[in-house]
């Protein structure tokens, strides 16, 4: 078949390690079709410099700068998102004669996409990730956009049961929607030596490390990590808290960690490459991710997948994937109940080889072959009667 996928969640030259979960996902696909992927690009973020280039195998790259109006107007988001598409790249999609359309993430692409499918009638699948629906689905205006898109489509993928539950609330058919966890890649995640990842890393074979893997911004629980921290020091003064990302949360970080008095015990690693996330993950005591809503993050599987117990918020698909045995869930916004579960999290005993047995059950063939029956049953529900598809 000849794929379209269009979203803003995957690497570009301006982001390089963006949607890394959607890379892995696209690149397998496009070992088995003809799979072009088109990405908007944040035209604020265009604007920057280059930070290096789109690292991706088996698919055809391009992108589209996303013209829309900053800090108002996001009911409008939607309709911006299909006209820069068309403007850009509308003549190269109507030309190419695409058999379906797969498209990453709700709002606005899905919305924009659902109307850009049926101006086609080509057949659409939305794969809905977290926020796009727990967060903007919630929003007056933007919500029946969303309904309209996922109803209209001819199947909805959620990497999680909880977001399957809010697609089918908005409308959706449930036999028309699909629980897919992403996998996890194991040649890159998996159990070693944890002095040897941390010699490779400069880091003390002894010291106890939190490691805190994500965007840095306030809704995935940075800020409350960092509040909870202290209390771990005083039962643990060896401990050191590491942050591996970038955003807008770093100068609040720092200020706040000096502030606290434990600025010496807190690095901000920046932004690393995927396939090099494994040491990290196993250089680790314990990943904690507070976020404050979430789908299913991809680090919480590798992070398993690498023998590395897990305290995170429950809240999405999270409590789906990690088990009492693997690690300690608390609710969102609760800093001193994350202050006691790290504190338990680093005295237990944790049977790392059941851990890492357990996040093997996330397979990215899992997940392929089961996207792969979704993209030819859409094809084929829009087959004329009589064609073959």
């Amino acid at each position: 078949m000849k794929v379209l996928i269009l979203t803003n969640l995957f690497p570009t030259p301006w982001d390089p390690l963006r949607g890394a979960f959607n890379r892995q996902q696209f690149e397998r696909l496009g070992q088995l079709h003809d799979v072009d992927v088109i990405t908007a690009v944040d035209f604020r973020e265009r604007l920057g410099e280059r930070r290096g280039e789109v690292n991706a195998g088996h698919v055809h790259t391009d992108y589209f700068v996303f013209f829309f109006p900053p800090r108002i107007g996001r009911s409008l988001h939607a309709i911006c998102w299909l006209l820069s598409l068309l403007w850009q790249r509308g003549r190269q999609i109507r030309n190419a004669h695409y058999d379906c359309m797969l498209v990453s993430w709700a709002y606005p692409d899905g919305a924009a996409v659902g109307w850009l499918a049926r101006w086609l009638g080509i057949p659409y699948v939305v794969k809905v990730h977290g926020s796009d629906l727990n967060v903007q689905a919630n929003y007056r205006l933007q919500r029946p956009q969303i309904r309209s898109a996922l109803t209209g489509a001819a199947g909805v993928v959620a990497v999680s049961r909880a977001l399957a539950t809010k697609a089918i609330g908005l409308g959706t058919r449930p036999s028309n929607v699909h629980v897919l966890y992403n996998g996890v890649d194991t040649s890159i995640f998996s159990p070693d030596m944890r002095a040897e990842s941390r010699a490779r890393l400069g880091f003390s074979t002894y010291t106890p490390l939190l490691l805190f893997v994500g965007n840095l911004k306030a809704s995935k629980g940075c800020l409350d990590l960092l509040e909870a921290f202290p209390a771990l020091l005083a039962a643990q003064p060896l401990a050191r808290l590491i942050y591996v990302g970038t955003g807008a949360a770093r100068a609040t970080l720092l200020e706040r960690a000096k502030a606290l008095g434990c600025l010496d015990r807190v690095e901000i690693a920046g932004a690393v490459a995927h396939a090099e996330l494994g040491n990290w993950f196993r250089a680790a005591d314990v990943l904690c991710l507070p976020s404050h809503n979430e789908g299913v993050p991809n680090v919480v599987l590798e992070a398993m997948a690498c023998g590395t117990p897990v305290v995170a918020s429950r809240v999405g698909g999270i409590p789906e994937v990690v088990p009492h045995y693997a690690g300690i869930l608390v609710l969102p916004h609760q800093r001193e109940a994350l202050s006691d579960a790290l504190i338990e999290a680093s005295t237990r005993h944790w049977n790392h080889k059941r851990i890492a047995a357990h996040a093997r059950g996330f397979r990215w063939e899992d997940n392929i072959r089961q996207l792969d029956a979704i993209l030819h049953a859409a094809v084929e529900s829009s087959a004329p009667a009589g064609a073959s598809a």
